[in-house]
């Protein structure tokens, strides 16, 4: 097999039905920095990531094809779980319980203005 030129990951799309209060939500509540906020034909491109973060989210239009209200697959970092739970609840946030067991990290589940579900891993810890 050969090189086929992938270097990394750039940006994770999420399917947003409003892509204004979806900026809202990432950029105020969350405290993502906006990456590119351009136009394009049908919506805007948005990208927006935690500061430091060499990944960012994307948030798309939704569609027939692409729903909003999904479960993401994406896991942010947190250095400290259970203080980003704390934060995030009292932001308003739906968050999920604060899940902790032995040798695993701690994280929980929440979910964004649309419903698209994401998780917070404490880094490092296990």
């Amino acid at each position: 097999m050969t090189d086929a030129g992938i270097i990394g990951v750039n940006t994770i799309g999420i399917p947003v039905a409003d892509q204004d209060v979806a900026l809202a939500f990432y950029r105020d509540v969350l405290g993502f920095e906006v990456r590119v906020d351009a136009p394009l034909p049908n919506g805007r491109w948005i990208m927006l990531a935690p500061p430091g973060s060499a990944v960012s989210v994307s948030l798309v239009v939704a569609s027939a094809d692409v729903p909003a209200g999904v479960e993401t697959g994406i896991r942010f970092e947190s250095l400290d779980a259970g203080g980003t739970h704390e934060e995030l609840t009292r932001r308003g946030v739906a968050v999920g319980e604060l899940l902790r067991w032995p040798g695993v990290p701690a994280m929980f589940q929440a979910t964004d203005p649309d419903g698209n579900r994401f998780e917070v891993v404490e880094r490092g810890a296990g």
